[in-house]
């Protein structure tokens, strides 16, 4: 296995970090991360890696300040949730943008992503609800994130 020989600052490894290659910036995912990403989007690696290296380097946010920016993002969001209190029913799962869900139906793969709106774009068709792409997949009604294998019962029925 390749080593990558690490600067000495925490700034030079992260000013390092754009100009190696991508087999390089892989070891040193392996390196600090259990597995690697479902996207393998250089963009993605290169942030997480800064991260972490400044997470091991300095330590980690305060919970308070994770809280804080999580109420923040939650706050700005053009995606909204509900909870139980407001609505009776369970909490609704929120999905960040760019998320790509994929779904085999009659032998064939379906891919819907989530959209900056909050929206599900599947093969050029926006749909408001994941109930609404699954019932385009299948032309019945379903429970979009059962369907999609986000609640008990991953397809298991309607």
């Amino acid at each position: 296995m390749m080593t990558i020989n690490q600067p000495a600052t925490i700034t030079a490894q992260l000013a390092a970090l754009p100009s190696l290659p991508m087999p390089d910036l892989w070891v040193l995912w392996d390196q600090h991360f259990p597995r690697r990403p479902s996207h393998r989007n250089r963009n993605y690696v290169e942030s997480r890696l800064a991260y972490r290296i400044q997470e091991l380097a300095y330590g980690a946010l305060p919970a308070g300040v994770r809280r804080h920016l999580v109420d923040a993002g939650a706050k700005h969001s053009k995606i909204k949730t509900t909870n139980r209190s407001t609505t009776g029913r369970g909490t609704q799962l929120v999905l960040m943008p760019g998320t790509t869900l994929i779904r085999e139906w009659d032998d064939r793969e379906y891919r819907v992503t989530v959209t900056p709106a909050g929206l599900y774009e599947l093969g050029g068709h926006v749909f408001k609800s994941l109930s609404a792409a699954a019932r385009h997949i299948t032309g019945t009604q379903w429970n979009g994130p059962k369907f999609f294998g986000l609640r008990d019962g991953k397809g298991g029925g309607q």
